[in-house]
């Protein structure tokens, strides 16, 4: 029985171009590629017979009579011209796509700076406008470039769902992530819920990002929220299984454990079959912290404070004397703050400046004869001392809650630090002692009796931190474990993670690689094999979000692109602006984007080259 022969390949044939062609049959080789000089024409198999047959019968009549030397420069001229031709549409279409490169450059810049997608001409005008003064030569370069509104919004929109591909490629390695989870209605009163994402994989690489904006047009309760987030993860094809925890803010659609976000995604878990105790809620941190300031009972002295404020600010004469008055008297401070009560840090930048400049206030009002007497009380002033170094406390907290990337651990830290520091000021006050107060302490003499009320404040503030952060407390032995693995004892832990832990304290090389490094690349040089559970917990820990700071950001960028210049900004539009200017760890992949795209050469570009 005979065997089929294998098809043979032209590989396989090592078949080589002979430089006596290009005289025989003007035939030359471009990228393994045998093109005829005369008429462009491509032959597939480098074969004499087939070069031969192309030249005798499409061009043998005309070039046969180019003989010797003639022939040998004909050869030549018609090389240099294809040459010409080839570099010239090589040049072009370069050209082309770097212009197209160009256009989606300056659209990102457009969008990560919150600007109007009509910011886009006006760039251009400025580019023409500084070509021809200083090099008219090259304007058409800029000419070509496609800077339309129309053209930004359709660039924006294709960076935006380039970062959210790779958003999704990424998050197919999470090996568990959280969700951040907050809504705020927009300047159409549409309600705009932003869901964030924070993930880990298997390398301890942690990726947050923003997920999705879903657009709530009717209702907004827990469920028109639980169903965008679900139609979202859905899309985004993340397991229900992966999802460790949630945070949100403390309103009842979002907490409630029957009709809240919260709730109805415990209820999606079980009817999975999942382990609810392996998803966690989480009230917003510097949410509970901004709600524990808010119980202090001394509400007389913001009172005076903001409506002597509102006075001077709110009036545009009093404002422009009170400001001249300022730099008559050369004060230090040349203004006078808001306050502003969405604010966390506003009441206690607004009590600092209003104490330093207490005296200039007194005088200002009683000038404009709406004088205010408790800024002559002693007991007053006193009390404003205290409210404005407990507040200046409290924004020192709230400054270490903030910011994108947090360990719930570290945050979780920085509360219980702050409870401890409100115990010590209790006691210190009590006795006298002002050495954390230092504004109090500039007065001078203070009461016994005001003393004891300051102390009894800090007492009450102390017992709302221990309410808020209840919840807390149960998952203080997994924090444990996770930030202090080698301190942690082994009675006070799940029994299924005993015997890894016994393991790993009784490592000396990693006892000591999690002295030298953080506690975040500890982890990363201990093996899955021998500590399975323990980096599962560890990746638990780290994939949580501890608070809604990332939705609080998104939105104040929200509030400049959807301004009431650009009302009728689309969901589409708005979203794909949101994600550009949010986006921290994943950016665009434009070159990817300019290969996709057709860099066809207009007639507008062959007008251009001709003319250089």
């Amino acid at each position: 029985m005979t065997s089929l022969s294998r098809k043979r390949k032209l590989v396989d044939e090592r078949r080589v171009f002979q430089e006596k062609w290009e005289n025989l049959y003007f035939f030359t080789e471009v990228r393994d590629k045998i093109q005829c000089l005369i008429c462009q024409q491509t032959i597939a198999v480098p074969k004499e017979f087939n070069l031969r047959r192309h030249y005798e019968t499409m061009h043998r009549e005309k070039y046969d009579k180019y003989t010797g030397k003639i022939r040998d420069e004909k050869v030549n001229q018609l090389k240099i011209g294809f040459d010409k031709q080839r570099n010239f549409f090589f040049i072009l279409f370069k050209f082309a796509e770097n212009s197209v490169k160009t256009s989606f450059e300056l659209s990102l810049m457009i969008a990560e700076s919150s600007r109007p997608f009509t910011e886009g001409p006006f760039i251009k005008e400025c580019f023409l406008k500084a070509s021809e003064i200083l090099i008219p030569d090259k304007k058409k370069l800029f000419e070509s470039i496609s800077l339309s509104a129309n053209t930004v919004a359709s660039r924006i929109t294709d960076l935006a769902e380039n970062v959210k591909k790779q958003l999704i490629e990424k998050a197919g390695y999470f090996e568990a992530f959280s969700i951040a989870l907050d809504e705020c209605t927009d300047l159409v009163d549409t309600s705009q819920c932003a869901i964030f994402i924070r993930g880990v994989d298997s390398k301890f690489n942690v990726t947050e990002e923003f997920l999705d904006l879903v657009p709530l047009k009717n209702t907004t309760t827990g469920r028109d929220l639980f169903k965008g987030l679900e139609e979202c993860l859905e899309k985004a094809g993340l397991p229900w299984n992966k999802l460790v925890s949630m945070v949100t803010d403390g309103a009842p659609a979002m907490c409630s454990q029957k009709i809240g976000v919260v709730g109805l995604v415990k209820g999606k878990l079980q009817s999975l079959n999942m382990p609810n105790n392996n998803f966690t809620s989480i009230h917003c941190i510097v949410h509970q912290e901004a709600l524990c300031s808010k119980s202090i009972k001394m509400m007389g002295v913001m009172d005076v404070v903001v409506k002597t404020v509102n006075f001077i600010r709110s009036r545009g004469l009093n404002h422009r004397q009170f400001t001249s008055f300022l730099a008559s008297i050369e004060s230090e401070y040349r203004e006078i703050l808001y306050h502003t009560e969405v604010r966390w840090l506003s009441r206690g930048n607004v009590l600092n400046r209003f104490f330093a400049l207490r005296e200039e206030i007194y005088y200002f009002m009683k000038l404009k004869k709406n004088e205010v007497p408790q800024l002559n009380d002693a007991k007053f002033i006193c009390d404003l001392a205290f409210l404005t170094d407990l507040t200046g406390h409290l924004n020192a907290l709230n400054l270490k809650l903030q910011g994108k990337r947090q360990v719930i651990t570290q945050m979780y830290d920085s509360v219980k630090s702050f409870k401890v520091k409100l115990s010590l000021f209790q006691r210190q006050l009590i006795v006298g002692n002002l050495a954390h107060f230092s504004t109090l302490n500039s007065l001078g003499k203070v009461e016994n009796q005001s003393l004891k009320e300051y102390a009894d404040i800090i007492s009450d503030l102390h017992q709302q931190f221990v309410l808020r952060f209840n919840d807390f407390k149960a998952l203080e032995p997994h924090f444990q474990l996770f930030a202090t693995p080698f301190a942690v004892e082994i009675e006070n832990i799940a029994e299924e993670l005993q015997m890894e832990l016994v393991d790993l304290q009784c490592d000396s090389i990693l006892k000591q690689k999690y002295s030298d490094v953080g506690i975040l690349e500890f982890y990363q040089f201990v093996s899955k094999e021998r500590f399975p559970m323990l980096l599962s917990a560890a990746v638990r820990m780290i994939a949580m979000f501890g608070s809604t700071y990332v939705c609080e950001q998104f939105f104040s960028s929200m509030k400049i692109i959807k301004s009431p210049l650009r009302s009728r900004l689309t969901d589409e539009h708005l979203q794909a602006s949101l994600r550009l200017v949010s986006s921290q760890d994943i950016k665009p992949n434009i070159d990817a984007l300019v290969d996709a795209k057709r860099c066809q050469v207009s007639g507008q570009n062959m007008d251009l080259f001709n003319s250089n």
